[in-house]
């Protein structure tokens, strides 16, 4: 099955944290190997809304006290 990868994905931090081990594959899984569906990163980035890099899929902010999520 081919997987439908958001256009984000190359310059995407969340990937970046998932392969650093910061944060879970699930987030690359959950968002980005699924087109960016649902991923609010993706909203604001087609938009041309400013978002920080540890904004996750879902919105939430990422501190540095919660890794792992």
């Amino acid at each position: 099955m081919k997987k439908n990868i958001c256009k984000w994905y190359d310059a995407c931090p969340i990937v970046d944290f998932a392969e650093q081990g910061k944060l879970d594959k699930k987030w690359v899984e959950n968002y980005c190997l699924k087109g960016g569906q649902n991923c609010q990163r993706y909203e604001m980035e087609e938009k041309g809304i400013a978002h920080p890099d540890n904004m996750l899929p879902d919105g939430t902010i990422l501190s540095s006290s919660n890794r792992y999520l």
